[in-house]
């Protein structure tokens, strides 16, 4: 029997180790570990993948979203409206700059916010939406400004899990007043550790970020607003040049894998995830649902095969955010994908007779309550 890890990020780092030791051992000799030059080139390099004016690293993604709400003038007890189907970080960060996250239900062909639930959720208050790019998968950008414009609310974007994700020929994370991504290890672009970086074309916002993410420095021992330590390391920056360079081939790779896995499941019961029209996907997470998930899930554990779920709990549903005063059965397409969901492996070093066996134990289980 096989055994088939969820992912193995080793299995990157050995096929690149002698490039990724000699990058990090250039860092060490050099002896600049914080903002150095790295940290410039990367946030230029990367600036420009997205097709943004600007790029500022800062310590991970959820601290990308806090200090853009911040940098976009968000206050304390300011409302944000976003999704509660996804991962606690987007709701932290909107916690972290004092505002109160207001939920909206999702599109249940592709996990992500419903723009045409947006404007009754919009009251004196509001001054900002965060959409979620959830899996890889873009929301359908072009509403959701349209909705923020006739409001005059700011668009921070979540593209924790969409690094190179296109919609409408344009990258995410380039349309609203920010984009927020996470170098996680595990994302799509990840460093070996924490890691994040905000993308934006106003240079107002890129000024206020710099200031926030070094202790509110304009010069080194002069503070001239509050601010944090939030910055992206040069080890990590420096890795992440590198991986800057293979992250198109990886995320086709992705695709090759979802496109198989989509067409192999396609007569089952399976449910297989959808991709926006006008978008291109690059499945972070290779994301089905099925109704009798759990047996399923242990099904395939006891043929070796690790599977997870993100999330199975919805944020609203969460005793960490009770104080929003939701309940069971506020956002039903929420609540009911989020009891279905089952994510696959589905990383670029996965092998294909690793893929070839997933398929086929997935496609010999009998599943019940259709």
């Amino acid at each position: 029997m096989k055994q088939i890890p969820f992912g193995e990020l080793s299995r990157q780092y050995n096929q690149y180790k002698e490039e990724i030791d000699l990058i990090v051992q250039n860092v060490m000799e050099k002896g600049s570990f914080i903002l150095g030059g790295n940290v410039s080139a990367f946030e230029d390099e990367f600036a420009a993948y997205c097709g943004c004016s600007f790029a500022i690293g800062v310590g991970s993604g959820t601290e990308a979203i806090h200090l853009a709400l911040l940098a976009c003038g968000i206050k304390s007890k300011d409302e944000v409206i976003t999704v509660s189907n996804t991962a606690v970080p987007t709701i932290a960060a909107i916690r972290f700059a004092g505002a109160v996250p207001v939920f909206v239900d999702i599109e249940e062909p592709f996990y992500n916010i419903n723009p045409e639930l947006i404007e009754e959720k919009i009251t004196d208050k509001t001054r900002a939406i965060v959409p979620v790019h959830l899996y890889g998968n873009s929301c359908r950008m072009d509403k959701i400004i349209k909705i923020a414009r006739k409001y005059n609310l700011k668009v921070i974007e979540d593209c924790a899990q969409a690094h190179g994700a296109v919609y409408m020929d344009k990258k995410v994370g380039s349309f609203g007043d920010a984009g927020c991504f996470s170098f996680y290890p595990s994302k799509n672009l990840g460093s070996y550790g924490d890691g994040g970086m905000v993308v934006t074309d106003s240079k107002d916002i890129y000024k206020r970020l710099k200031l926030l993410r070094n202790y509110g420095q304009e010069n080194r021992y002069s503070s001239i607003v509050e601010g944090y330590n939030s910055r992206l390391d040069e080890i990590q920056a420096a890795v992440l040049r590198f991986k800057l360079k293979k992250l198109d081939k990886w995320n086709q790779v992705r695709r090759k894998f979802a496109k198989r896995y989509t067409e192999s499941f396609k007569d089952s019961k399976i449910i297989c995830p959808e991709e926006i029209s006008c978008g291109s996907h690059v499945y972070h997470l290779y994301v089905i649902r099925v109704k009798d998930r759990n047996d399923f899930m242990k099904y395939l554990f006891a043929q070796g095969i690790t599977t997870l779920i993100h999330y199975p709990v919805p944020v609203h549903l969460q005793k960490a955010y009770s104080m929003l005063n939701y309940k069971k059965g506020s956002f039903p397409v929420t609540e009911k994908v989020c009891s279905q969901i089952l994510s696959l492996p589905i990383f670029p070093e996965l092998k294909e007779d690793e893929m070839n066996y997933i398929i086929s134990k997935a496609l010999s289980y009998t599943f019940t309550g259709y």
